[in-house]
């Protein structure tokens, strides 16, 4: 069964049709990529996945159940967690902290007791600690754990923020450009780290890159979106040799 599956997905904006008819289906264990020229839609299409938009017309299924209609903090309880083209880190938060947030999804003691910091709240936020500075370590930042998140680097803070959604414990993670704004080589070492974060944490990914070389070097299968609409979708060398895909990047009709 599917883990993700979108039908006829459609959004609508006043007139304009951002996303028309999208079908989608992505199974567990999967690293799947979303590319498109500027304007293709790709991000509106990640902002139904994970609430932020509702769909005008359509489905999106995950897991075997509907998420249309949840809130964006819902749909993340489910299993879907995501990062954003544009870096979205509390910026005035420490960086364990900015970790730790993700954790409180999941945690179990109630409002009573975080007030009144009764017994469950001090172990399960001792916990919580824990396991964030683990995951400091594995992404290379226990040392900047006490820093301002907005005083670390570019890589660094792109870094964090998958670190962040990791620790929201997801079925499947959404990256949005992770490379955006990445030299070749640090390309390179998130193409790495990507593969790696897969085998890691039984992740199914679906990533959104505007980097040729990162989306044909990690991706199994490709779904290309044109004017909102799917216009092919295979495996890195049917896409690459696609006359669509070509003419939608090029803008020229390929014979």
């Amino acid at each position: 069964m599917a883990l993700l599956k979108t039908t006829k997905l459609t959004k609508v904006f006043g007139g304009l049709r951002a996303v028309s008819n999208v079908n989608l289906e992505i199974h567990p264990g999967e690293l799947v990529g979303l590319i498109g020229p500027n304007g293709a839609g790709k991000t509106t299409v990640f902002n139904l996945l994970t609430g932020v938009y509702e769909p005008t017309e359509g489905e999106i299924e995950f897991d075997g159940k509907s998420v249309v209609g949840l809130r964006p903090f819902q749909i993340t309880q489910r299993g879907i967690a995501r990062t954003f083209q544009n870096i979205r880190l509390f910026a005035d938060l420490t960086v364990l902290d900015n970790v730790k947030i993700a954790y409180h999804f999941h945690v179990r003691y109630g409002l009573v007791e975080s007030i009144l910091r009764l017994g469950r709240y001090w172990q399960e936020e001792a916990e919580i600690e824990a396991k964030a500075l683990r995951f400091l370590e594995i992404f290379q930042l226990a040392d900047k754990k006490d820093e301002i998140a907005k005083n670390l680097s570019y890589g660094e803070q792109r870094r964090l923020e998958i670190a962040r959604a990791l620790a929201a414990q997801p079925k499947l993670l959404l990256l949005d450009e992770p490379a955006a704004g990445m030299n070749p080589q640090e390309t390179q070492q998130l193409m790495e780290m990507i593969r790696w974060i897969r085998r890691q944490f039984n992740l199914t990914i679906l990533l959104i890159e505007h980097d040729m070389s990162l989306v044909m070097g990690v991706c199994e299968r490709i779904y290309v979106l044109d004017y909102g609409s799917v216009i092919a979708h295979g495996t890195p060398q049917e896409i690459k040799t696609n006359p669509r895909v070509i003419e939608a990047y090029l803008g020229e009709e390929v014979h």
